[in-house]
């Protein structure tokens, strides 16, 4: 099941005016000659899915899900996700705006994804939608150089059922209860705000979470799971999840035919020291976050069962690390084809390695609650890294909706959750401390619109609470700061937590201390409003 803990930004539907988008402050963004929204530079983009369904899109008792269940709810925002509690795949596809957002967090304009009709923003009748509410697809990440934004979503109209659970075209699973097909897709803009969008037979029966362009090599690289079935029979399944490799297409959509998925590596437990066993096919690389840096390709792993739920990089040289551990070889060259993979099973060779000093435990060995020490359970996201030696890493939170006295007590609870700080000492990263003052981790906050009281679905209330952090990005300061941008998860509310309500919020870090400085506190720049969900935040492209 592909749910995220997951909220929206407090910026209203946008509307279209032809090519140029006005946001809920009124304020359209900057639009070129040739009729595209130019972006301003040193803006914020923050992703967002707007939900567009109304009640008469499900007729309770009466409508067929794609799983086969019968739906308990009409389609009506927020009890439309009732409907998970008969069918785990359930979600509902929306349209994807980019909203512009000064550094202060005031709206600058919104520009809306390809919805598949013609516009002077994309070729032809591209579309790309996101979906309410799978988890992390629509993590924003700049390209190597800056000249552009890339996210993921689905090739699939808006108000399309369960489609982030669905098969590709190219990769079927006999076992996916929700046997429809839908291609995934990598959005890229420009300053501009021209769209180019590229379609991917990876992922199958789950989603794609995230996609980087490096300017050098013209690729992009992708993080994301596969998999709804109960089977590990269809070799595509395996190599078409987590580290996937995949070239611009230049074409419209209509008139692209995606071949097979491109893994471009691969991460086994039993690469580790002691470990015989392998975890179940292509499940230990169930990535969350990818991210550039100094010309080395890193993920991150959060969520699932299996394998380890960590940092990785990908060596290229073969050298780095025998253990399953190392540091990446200087001067090694970012991967261009795809990794070798057994063709029966379909799993990729193990030329991925765990950060050395990040955790390297079991996922299925954890059974304990967090303590504040580094361990896995962290649930890990996006990385930035201030320079060489100084990393940050988003922990989502633990998804425990235990709630009594007034509070989510296991949320509250937390010392991982939010923003980690990490640093290089001795050739070995080293965690400092956890960002999370001002979060409010577990404390309900009220959003307009939606019902009030007790949701009888989940037995607690409808007003959500901040679980942690699973996107962002930073800028570097001139007094030795870095300004952390992210988006909150959420826990709590409607039935599935992905279409909860979620802030954007902002702290100041000192780069030179590793010890929690006093004082340093998140501040919310933007709370959502109910029926938008909030995915990524990144810079703006130059």
């Amino acid at each position: 099941m592909s749910r995220n803990r997951r909220g929206a930004l407090g910026v209203a539907a946008s509307f279209a005016i032809g090519a140029c988008v006005v946001g809920a402050s009124g304020v359209p963004a900057q639009a070129d000659a040739g009729g595209k929204t130019a972006l301003i530079p040193g803006d914020l983009l923050v992703s967002r899915v707007h939900y567009t369904g109304t009640a008469g899109l499900i007729t309770p008792g009466v409508t067929v899900l794609p799983t086969g269940a019968v739906a308990v709810a009409d389609g009506s925002f927020a009890h439309v996700w009732d409907n998970v509690s008969v069918d785990g795949n359930f979600g509902v596809t929306a349209p994807i705006y980019l909203d512009q957002i000064t550094p202060s967090g005031t709206p600058a304009g919104s520009i809306a994804a390809p919805d598949g009709t013609p516009s002077a923003s994309s070729r032809g009748h591209d579309l790309l939608m996101g979906s309410f509410s799978s988890k992390s697809e629509l993590a924003l990440n700049l390209s190597s150089g800056g000249n552009a934004v890339t996210f993921m979503g689905y090739v699939a109209p808006a108000n399309t059922l369960d489609a982030s659970n669905s098969n590709t075209p190219g990769v079927v699973d006999p076992t996916n209860p929700d046997a429809q097909s839908v291609y995934r897709a990598v959005a890229q803009l420009d300053a501009n705000g021209k769209f180019e969008i590229t379609e991917t037979n990876a992922y199958s029966g789950d989603n794609g979470r995230a996609a980087i362009l490096d300017e050098t090599t013209g690729k992009y690289y992708l993080a994301g799971n596969s998999n709804n079935g109960t089977g590990t029979s269809v070799p595509g399944l395996i190599y078409g999840t987590g580290a996937q490799l995949a070239t611009p297409a230049h074409t419209p959509e209509q008139a692209q035919n995606p071949g097979q998925p491109t893994p471009v590596g691969g991460f086994s437990v039993t690469q580790l020291p002691g470990v015989t066993k392998a975890d179940k096919l292509g499940k230990d690389t169930n990535f969350a976050g990818v991210a550039l840096h100094d010309g080395v390709l890193y993920y991150t792993k959060g969520s699932g069962s299996n394998g380890v739920n960590t940092v990785y990089f990908v060596d290229t040289t073969g050298t780095a690390c025998p253990n399953g551990v190392g540091t990446p070889a200087p001067g090694a060259p970012l991967p261009t084809m795809a990794d070798t993979y057994n063709a029966e099973t379909g799993q990729p060779a193990g030329n991925m390695c765990v950060l050395a000093g990040f955790p390297t435990a079991l996922a299925k060995s954890i059974k304990t609650p967090d303590t504040g020490a580094p361990s896995n359970t962290s649930s890990l996201g996006a990385i930035w890294f201030a320079n060489p030696t100084t990393m940050y890493v988003a922990d989502s939170g633990n998804g425990n909706d235990t709630y009594s006295g007034g509070t989510f007590t296991a949320a509250a609870a937390q010392n991982l959750a939010g923003i980690q700080k990490w640093s290089l000492v001795n050739g070995t990263w080293a965690y400092d401390y956890t960002l999370n003052a001002g979060l409010g981790l577990g404390v309900p906050y009220t959003v307009p619109g939606l019902p009030t009281g007790i949701n009888p679905v989940t037995g607690t209330p409808w007003t959500p609470a901040v679980d942690g952090i699973r996107n962002f990005t930073g800028r570097t300061n001139p007094d030795g700061t870095v300004t952390l941008y992210g988006v909150t998860t959420s826990i709590g509310g409607v039935s599935d937590y992905g279409a909860d309500p979620n802030k954007l919020v902002t702290v100041t870090d000192t780069v030179a201390a590793t010890s929690l400085p006093a004082g340093e506190k998140y501040t919310t720049l933007e709370t959502a409003s109910a029926g938008d969900v909030l995915r990524g935040v990144s810079t703006t492209p130059r």
